[in-house]
C-alpha cells in the first residue's frame, strides 16, 4: 500500500512534516546561492527512483521538488538529483567500498563524499573518507548525522563539522565509525 505521496517500501506511513524545515532550507539556499536550479518534479523523482532500485526518503525528495535540482547545502551543496554532469544518480554505485542503498550528496573533496543511507528509515547521513587508506573499507564509513534532517538542521545552524569554527574547537566531534558499514558492504 502506498502512502499519501504514493510511495512504497520502508517511506510508507512516513508522515513527518518537515515543511519548516524546508522552509528555512529554502530561505537560506536563495539567500547564499541566488539562482537555484529549478526543482525537479513528481515524474523526475520517479524515473531516478526507477534507475536506482529504491525509494529516496521522503524529505530528500522533497528538497529535489520544493528548494532546486541540487546546488544548496553545506560547503560544495548538493548533487542535482537528475540532470546532465554530475548527479546523485549518476554517482551512485555500488561496489566494494560504497554499499547498496548510499545515495551520493555531496563531494567534500579529496576523495570524501557524504551519503544518505536510502534503506534505513531514519535515512542516517554517512561521511565515506577513505583517506586514511583503511585495510577494510568500513574502516572509511563514519555516522556524519543519526538523520538527513539533523544534518540539514546543524547546516542551518552552523554546527556541522565542516564550520571552521567548528573544526577548529577544541572539543571538536571525532566522527564515529558507522557500525553498519560492514554489514552492509557484505551485502
Amino acid at each position: 500500500m502506498a502512502d499519501q505521496d504514493g510511495r512504497h517500501g520502508q517511506w510508507a506511513g512516513a508522515v513527518e512534516d518537515f515543511s519548516g524545515l524546508i522552509a528555512r532550507v529554502r530561505e537560506r539556499a536563495q539567500r547564499e546561492r541566488g539562482g537555484l536550479p529549478a526543482p525537479v518534479g513528481a515524474r523526475e523523482v520517479a524515473t531516478a527512483e526507477r534507475e536506482l532500485g529504491f525509494a529516496l526518503p521522503p524529505l530528500l525528495a522533497r528538497l529535489y521538488q520544493e528548494v532546486a535540482n541540487g546546488g544548496f547545502g553545506p560547503e560544495y551543496f548538493l548533487f542535482p538529483l537528475i540532470g546532465e554532469g554530475r548527479t546523485a544518480v549518476a554517482e551512485y554505485g555500488p561496489c566494494e567500498y560504497w554499499p547498496q542503498g548510499l545515495l551520493p550528496l555531496l563531494d567534500w573533496g579529496c576523495g570524501m563524499s557524504a551519503a544518505v543511507d536510502c534503506l534505513d528509515p531514519v535515512a542516517p547521513v554517512l561521511l565515506f573518507e577513505p583517506n586514511a587508506g583503511p585495510d577494510d573499507w568500513a574502516e572509511a564509513w563514519f555516522t556524519d548525522s543519526p538523520s538527513l534532517a539533523q544534518w540539514l538542521q546543524s547546516w542551518l545552524d552552523g554546527t556541522g563539522w565542516w564550520e571552521e569554527e567548528v573544526m577548529l574547537s577544541a572539543d571538536a566531534p571525532e566522527p564515529q565509525p558507522w557500525s553498519d558499514a560492514a554489514r552492509r558492504l557484505a551485502l
